[in-house]
C-alpha cells in the first residue's frame, strides 16, 4: 500500500475513534462520561488491534487473533463507518460526511489490498 494512503488509513483511524469518543461522552452524564468514554474506545481499539489477517502487509504482519480477510474488510468499515455515524449521530453532519467520503476514497485507493483480503 502506497506510503500516502497508509497515512490516509491512519488519520481515518482517529477520526473514527474521534467520532466513537465524541458519541460515547454525549451519550452519557456525570461521572459516567468518563467511563463510557475509556470503555467504548478500549473495545473499538481491541477489535481494530487484535483481529487481523496473518502476514497483512499494511500493519505489522502479526495477528493476536487471526482472521478471514472477509471478516478483517468488514471490521474495517464496521469500524470507519460507524465513527462516521457516530459524528452523525452526536450533531457533526459535516465531520461524519467527510469522514464517510474520505473512507470511500481510502477503500478506492486500495483495490489491491482488498483484493488480497478477498482472497485470504
Amino acid at each position: 500500500m502506497h506510503p500516502a494512503n497508509l497515512a490516509l488509513r491512519f488519520i481515518l483511524e482517529i477520526s473514527a475513534l474521534s467520532g466513537f469518543g465524541i458519541l460515547a461522552w454525549r451519550s452519557a452524564n456525570g461521572g459516567w462520561r468518563v467511563v463510557v468514554l475509556v470503555l467504548v474506545l478500549c473495545i473499538v481499539m481491541t477489535f481494530w488491534g487484535v483481529f487481523a489477517v496473518p502476514n497483512d502487509p499494511s500493519r505489522s504482519g502479526s495477528a493476536p487473533i487471526p482472521v478471514s480477510g472477509l471478516v478483517r474488510l468488514g471490521l474495517e468499515l464496521v469500524i470507519l463507518l460507524g465513527g462516521a455515524l457516530s459524528f452523525y449521530w452526536a450533531g457533526y453532519n459535516l465531520a461524519a460526511i467527510s469522514l464517510a467520503i474520505f473512507v470511500l476514497l481510502h477503500y478506492a485507493l486500495s483495490s489491491a489490498r482488498i483484493v488480497w483480503l478477498l482472497q485470504k
